[in-house]
């Protein structure tokens, strides 16, 4: 089996799983373009940490603001898409803020198990993944986000549409450097099978 090489025993790197529900896929609430794809990239990373025998963290969204349209008590819009179900070992954290470490007990768990660095997938990129991963840099974890294990959807501004694409670019971009590194899941891949650290 790989083995990822760390400098120190207290160094780890966690998998980080955010947002990939239901709602976020066609029927639901609020259709991501390119959802099911992405659900599948990230599936795959899972399965890869799960090999490695490394920590993973998922984070589920529920929705409590008044007005809110998806992720709503009750529905089947908060459940966790197949791809990503989590095992038996594996944290559930519950967020009701883009920020997945707002008013959560992440940061308290990724500190149990030594976490020192991140590895990112979820749901959407403009939002609860840009908001997680600056959040996580400020915080002092290294962080890489995986850029075809997240989706994003169509943004209007002044009456203009910006294409998701567009977006999901744009935003990546924006991480890119300074707050994270931005890898596709075939490097990331690549990566764990040379037995090089991530």
């Amino acid at each position: 089996m790989a083995k990822l090489n760390h400098s120190s025993d207290n160094e780890i790197t966690s998998l980080l799983i955010v947002d990939i529900q239901m709602d976020y896929f066609p029927g639901g609430r609020m259709e991501l373009k390119g959802s099911e794809d992405a659900a599948s990239v990230a599936g795959s990373v899972l399965g890869k940490f799960r090999e490695l025998r490394m920590p993973i963290f998922h984070v589920n969204h529920l929705s409590n603001r008044s007005g809110a349209t998806f992720f709503l008590p009750g529905t089947d819009g908060i459940r966790t898409h197949p791809a990503v179900l989590p095992a038996a070992g594996e944290h559930v954290v519950t967020k009701h803020f883009p920020n997945s470490f707002r008013e959560t007990n992440l940061l308290e768990l990724l500190k149990r198990s030594d976490t020192s660095r991140l590895v990112i997938v979820g749901m959407m990129t403009h939002m609860c993944i840009d908001a997680t991963t600056r959040a996580a840099k400020d915080l002092g974890y290294e962080c890489t986000v995986i850029y075809d294990a997240c989706a994003t959807k169509d943004l209007i501004i002044r009456n203009r549409s910006v294409p998701y694409d567009k977006v999901h670019d744009a935003f990546m971009a924006s991480l890119e450097g300074t707050y994270a590194r931005v890898m596709k899941s075939s490097e990331l891949m690549k990566m764990t099978e040379e037995g090089a650290r991530i």
